[in-house]
């Protein structure tokens, strides 16, 4: 194993820091979207790599752009002027010995199966064109597929940074967009689209959200209804998350919007997401993989997203230092706040970091002789099941946005 190295943060735990600011992009939020059919094609390439060959071969799909579309917005129903596009870069593998695999139909079908999944206003035929600009990878990096290993180099000397646990505030606001894009929500409010921003700031023990949610024209037949279901949806909201918190609420929906300036003083889209008409997307500007952009943290750099599960530490580190650190929280008493860092460097086994640095924040009769056995153990641990760690990335196991 690599060297581990503990310390003891000198720091206030963020929640009982005065203000704390977080961020969460919605299921139809372009960004997401972005990143979640670039995961899939990355899961479908894993999977037909697997099937034909019995490992995985080189890929990343991580460099990838969604351009909004133009639409006619207008109440009881616009139309569609021009598709939005969806631009796949990187790289992949086409051909293994005389073996020639059809990486542009599954990148395709791949995209068209998640917007049909999770998009239910999209026709992924006809409302979105596809250009798939994925290249042959570099001979360098293509060679450590084929060393068979039981753990590849690492393609990159990339580092990462996870931490545990979750404020109320950052729970709050990944929990909100979940419910307001869950079944039971819009099966109440079919007038909403998926594409729901939650902006939190918490100031001592106030909470304030501000939240876009986008509305369907098709629903909505004059500025009246628009504003009325507006306030049905934003008391709805103020319900759940009143249940859920211990803290003083202010809670916005649709602020831009102005009543009296028709559609344009309305948040209104044709497909539920402003990437139809007004918002493009783009891979790694989204979501860190803890579902939240925690603004108050330090967070790593990669759009983790599209990368192969296997040698891509930008993706196995991003996820496995939020794994570490729950682990490390939940395992061993007397921690506040963990933060977990890994560092690869390109070539060497990814079971085999440069360094893991922990650092933690422990309760005032704790000290880093107390607990540095333990987190040793979750952290080794870890390590040893990588492979199964992997394997879950292959399979969807983990959601990453």
């Amino acid at each position: 194993m690599s060297e581990i190295v503990l310390d003891s943060l000198i720091q206030t735990p963020l929640q009982e820091q005065r203000t704390e600011i977080c961020e969460r992009k919605g299921l139809g939020h372009p960004d997401t979207i972005c990143d979640a059919i670039m995961d899939e094609v990355s899961r479908a390439l894993s999977l037909e790599y697997l099937k034909r060959f019995g490992s995985i071969m080189h890929h990343n799909i991580d460099k990838g752009l969604l351009v909004a579309g133009d639409v006619d917005v207008a109440f009881g129903g616009g139309k569609v002027v021009k598709p939005m596009l969806l631009v796949f870069g990187d790289r992949a593998t086409f051909t293994v010995g005389s073996e020639t695999i059809p990486v542009e139909d599954i990148t395709i079908k791949a995209a068209k199966k998640w917007i049909t999944n999770n998009l239910r206003l999209i026709d992924p035929d006809n409302h979105v064109k596809y250009d798939v600009e994925l290249k042959r990878g570099s001979t360098a990096l293509t060679d450590i597929f084929q060393r068979k290993e039981k753990y590849l180099g690492a393609n990159d000397t990339s580092a990462a940074v996870g931490f545990a646990p979750l404020t109320p505030t950052e729970q709050t606001v990944r929990d909100t967009e979940f419910y307001i894009n869950s079944q039971e929500f819009k099966k109440e409010f079919p007038e909403t689209g998926e594409d729901v921003k939650v902006m939190g700031l918490r100031k001592d023990n106030a909470l304030d959200l501000t939240i876009g949610t986008a509305f369907v024209d098709s629903h909505i037949d004059n500025e009246s209804k628009y504003f009325r279901l507006k306030g049905e949806v934003l008391e709805k909201i103020k319900q759940y998350v009143g249940s859920k918190v211990d803290m003083k609420l202010r809670i916005d929906l649709n602020t831009a919007d102005r009543p009296g300036r028709g559609i344009g003083g309305m948040f209104l889209t044709v497909l539920g997401t402003s990437a139809d008409g007004g918002d493009c997307g783009q891979v790694g500007r989204g979501n860190r993989v803890n579902g939240i952009i925690p603004l108050n943290r330090p967070t790593c750099s990669e759009a983790a997203c599209g990368k192969n599960p296997v040698s891509h530490v930008g993706k196995i580190y991003n996820v496995l230092t939020y794994k570490i650190a729950d682990e490390i929280y939940s395992k061993v008493p007397g921690i506040k706040e963990v933060y977990v860092w890994l560092l690869s460097q390109i070539g060497r086994p990814i079971n085999e970091p440069k360094i893991v640095s922990t650092q933690l924040i422990l309760e005032s009769n704790t000290s880093i002789k107390d607990v540095a056995k333990p987190v040793e153990e979750v952290i080794q641990g870890e390590f040893d099941r990588l492979d199964d760690f992997c394997n879950d990335l292959v399979y969807g196991k983990v959601k990453l946005c």
